[in-house]
């Protein structure tokens, strides 16, 4: 049994070549071997979002605060709030983010596959981030 302590893992700031805006990042979990399982509570600011991405085994969300926004290739913007679950497909090019005037935070959890549980691509250009 392992036991992490709320308070012994440090915050950090969302890494500027993968979000826009403001964005915390609170790691939660990383399974150890030969587990593959990681999860984190993401905070987004208003306006703050991630850019665009995959994931090899798929995500899933579950958003815990706020009013978000959550968008896949070739969809339409779709509002995700406290209490709703977001499931992303293997492979599923998407973004999410908090809404333009309310922040939102949700709990991220994925798998790894050869080392890897994410997929980065082109940052979600601002006329893009629109309802």
């Amino acid at each position: 049994m392992d036991i992490k302590r709320n308070g012994s893992r440090p915050s950090t700031k969302g890494n500027a070549d993968w979000f826009t805006g403001s964005v915390r990042v609170d790691p939660l979990f990383q399974a150890p071997d030969p587990g593959r399982v990681s999860g984190g509570q993401v905070t987004f600011e208003p306006g703050a979002r991630t850019a665009w991405h995959t994931h090899p085994l798929g995500q899933t969300l579950l958003v815990t605060a706020g009013l978000g926004w959550v968008q896949r290739e070739g969809g339409s913007i779709e509002e995700i709030r406290a209490g709703d679950v977001v499931w992303f497909p293997p492979g599923l090019k998407h973004w999410h983010g908090a809404s333009p005037t309310t922040a939102m935070t949700h709990i991220a959890i994925q798998e790894s596959f050869n080392g890897k549980n994410v997929d980065w691509m082109e940052k979600v250009a601002d006329d893009q981030y629109r309802k």
